[in-house]
């Protein structure tokens, strides 16, 4: 083989070597989780997998303090039970989940008791973007408000 195409095959195994999963980005910032601190963890973490129907993760720490959420896309939330008290929280500050059906979310809120709000903050009615896609907005047990929709990602 003839020096050149060797050195290019090098180049593209090395290449091929930085195409693997990594934790960390040379050029880019990439979103790895989100933590909320919680007062009760074991309300929220049931309101995280029963509600919302979140896979739970491991987490490294194993002192009590912590639950970990699969959250979609290699992406996770953390509770951390580390709050003094419930405070209000402006909805305007919210993450946000999707689901295939708004009207089996709706059952499941009905089944535990969650009140659902549209973006006017009338109680238990859904509203629909003007893209189409419905959405609602719930809170959970600490008061952080989440919004669902029925958005289809490609």
């Amino acid at each position: 083989m003839k020096p050149s195409v060797i050195s290019c095959l090098l180049v593209l195994l090395c290449l091929s070597g930085h195409a693997g999963k990594s934790y960390g980005q040379e050029k880019y910032t990439v979103f790895n989780h989100i933590a909320l601190s919680v007062y009760d963890l074991e309300k929220s973490a049931s309101f995280y997998q029963n509600v919302l129907l979140l896979d739970t993760i491991p987490e490294p720490f194993k002192i009590g303090r912590h639950k970990w959420f699969a959250i979609g896309g290699g992406l996770s939330l953390h509770l951390v039970r580390d709050a003094k008290e419930i405070k209000e929280h402006n909805r305007s500050t919210h993450m946000c989940f999707s689901v295939k059906s708004i009207d089996d979310f709706i059952a499941r809120l009905d089944r535990f008791g969650v009140a659902y709000y549209n973006v006017h903050h009338e109680r238990g009615k859904v509203n629909v973007r003007v893209d189409g896609v419905k959405q609602l907005y719930i809170q959970d047990p600490d008061g952080y408000w989440i919004e669902i929709n029925d958005e289809r990602m490609e």
